[in-house]
Formats: structure tokens, sequence, C-alpha cells
């Protein structure tokens, strides 16, 4: 096993690194400068230059990179120029909103989504599961900020049962509670594709099993439908549904971006999206890299699990 997590952390080395190319380059080539945004319409092309100077953005680009990530390797990535507040504080701040919203969205659409697929599965050809295709159809077909809005208009502006701005009250607020209140839209919008696809998915996994000798054999020996169901069928899906679960989380990363600026969420998608805008580099690298380090990471324990259910991966 030590061999394998060694094989899988040095494939992911070049992974990295070409995901921080990928993200200076972009926010680089990127039309507008910095300078002249924080300085305004009236700043002085001579206030301009001095301050890009000091910004470090008169260099060449290779040049700005190599610094940029001698830097980052030893946990500096620098001063935001907006907010001018060091970047790493200013993201993990917000990524810990995002990691909540993330995780509630996980666990609603995680075991809803299996528990369905495994129904449908079980039901096949029958009402419940013709019903279930159906729905699972139209949660793909679903963006989530569209959903996020249909959402807000329903139970915030229509029925006023839910708040649909925020985390939190801006008067007395801050509490769980309130923080739970704020987060039960924000979770349905950003869960329903991932609980479409997990539903889908199970199922079909269940269906492909399902039809093997070896479940047939057990049939024939007299075991009963429910454990033929979860201790040979699912069972045997486990692998196939844990690794779409790890693909599922690093969407809810990236799809928290779209829900967390429909509802004001303070989280790093919201926070990206500001940094663009102000063409803050330093600021939309650190948040860009944090989020594909987390993605990355992911993608590692659920290689492990993977390995660990089936230990031919990690022998091949």
């Amino acid at each position: 096993m030590s061999g394998y997590l060694l094989r899988r952390l040095l494939s992911l080395v070049p992974v990295v690194f070409g995901v921080t190319v990928l993200v200076f380059l972009i926010i680089h080539l990127t039309p507008g400068d910095p300078a002249r945004i924080m300085l305004g319409a009236a700043g002085r092309p001579e206030d301009v230059e001095n301050l890009r100077h000091e910004l470090g953005l008169d260099q060449p680009i290779y040049v700005q990179y190599v610094r940029w990530l001698e830097r980052a390797t030893h946990g500096d990535l620098g001063r935001s120029i907006a907010l001018h507040r060091p970047v790493l504080d200013e993201v993990i701040a917000r990524f810990k909103n995002t990691l909540l919203l993330s995780t509630a969205a996980m666990l609603v659409s995680f075991p809803l989504g299996i528990a369905i697929g495994v129904l449908s599965a079980v039901k096949r050809g029958s009402i419940v599961d013709r019903v279930t295709i159906f729905l699972a159809t139209f949660g793909l077909s679903l963006p989530s900020f569209w959903f996020g809005m249909v959402l807000i208009m329903i139970f915030t502006v229509e029925l006023r049962l839910l708040p649909g701005t925020g985390m939190t009250s801006p008067i007395g607020g801050g509490g769980p509670g309130d923080i739970a209140k704020h987060m039960v839209l924000p979770t349905l919008a950003l869960s329903v594709i991932p609980l479409a696809v997990i539903a889908r998915y199970t199922r079909s996994s269940m269906l492909e099993v399902v039809s093997q000798d070896f479940v047939t054999t057990a049939r024939a020996k007299g075991v009963t439908e429910r454990r033929v169901v979860l201790q040979h069928v699912f069972r045997n899906t486990l692998v196939l549904i844990v690794t779409m679960l790890g693909l599922q989380v690093g969407f809810l990363l990236a799809g928290a971006v779209y829900v967390e600026n429909v509802f004001s969420w303070p989280g790093v998608g919201q926070l990206l999206v500001e940094a663009i805008l102000k063409r803050d580099f330093p600021l939309v690298q650190g948040g860009v890299l944090l989020v594909a380090l987390s993605y990355v990471g992911i993608n590692l324990i659920t290689d492990l699990i993977y390995a660990y259910l089936d230990p031919r991966i990690r022998l091949s």
C-alpha cells in the first residue's frame, strides 16, 4: 500500500505544477491592469507605472511566476492587491465557508442519491423506477444557479420562510441556528445535480452486477432478497460508487462558485469572482491553487479507498 501511495503522490506533482502554470498565465493574459483599476480613471500615468513597479507587474511574466512559485512553496501566497491582506489568510477564511456548504450538500446528495439508486435498481421497470429515472434526468438538466434563483423566488420572496442571501442575519445573527437556516436553500441548489448523478450511476452499477452469475447462484441457494441486494450486489458496486463520489466532491467545490454568488454566500467562490473583476492577481492565484489542491487531495483519498476495497488496484 505504501508503494501505491508513493506512486500516486509522485503522479500528482506534475498535475499541481501544471495547474499553477495555467492559472498564472490565464490571469495575467486577461485584459485589464490592476494598477489602473486601483487608481481609477483619474490616476496619472506615472503613478500607474510606479504602482506597477511596486507590485512587480513590470517584470517579465516568467520572472513573476518563478518568484510567486518560490514564495508559494514556503506558504506565502503574497498580499491581496485590493484587500491589502495576506492572501493565504483571506482564502482559508473563505474556504471554511465553502467547505461548510459543500459538506452539507454532500450529506444530502450522497446518502439520498445512493438510496434512490438502489431502490430504483431493485424496483426495475416499476412505476418507482420510472419516476426515479425521470426525476434524475430532470435534476441533471437544472443549472444550479438557475435552480437557486427559483428557490429564492419561492421560499424567500413569495413564502418568506427562509433567508435567500448571506450566511447570517444582519441583526442578531451568527448562531448555529441562524447559519443553518441560511444554509438550507444554497445546500438544496448545490446538491441537486450530484444527487441525480449518483442516483443514476448507482442504479446502472447495480443493474450491471445483478445480472452476473454469482447473484443468480446466491438466489438459487435460497438467500433472501435483502441479503442478495446488500451483501452481494451493493457490496460489489461499492468500488465504482466510491469513485463517483470522489468526482462529485470535486464538482461540489467547483459548483459552489455559482451557488455562492446567487446566494451571496461568503465563500471562496464569491471571493474569486470579486478578485477576477478587480484583477487581483495574487488573490485569484491563491484561491484557485487552494481549490485545485483540495481537488487533488480528494482524488488521492478516493484512489486510496479504491485500492483498499480492491487489492488488485494497488498491485497493478
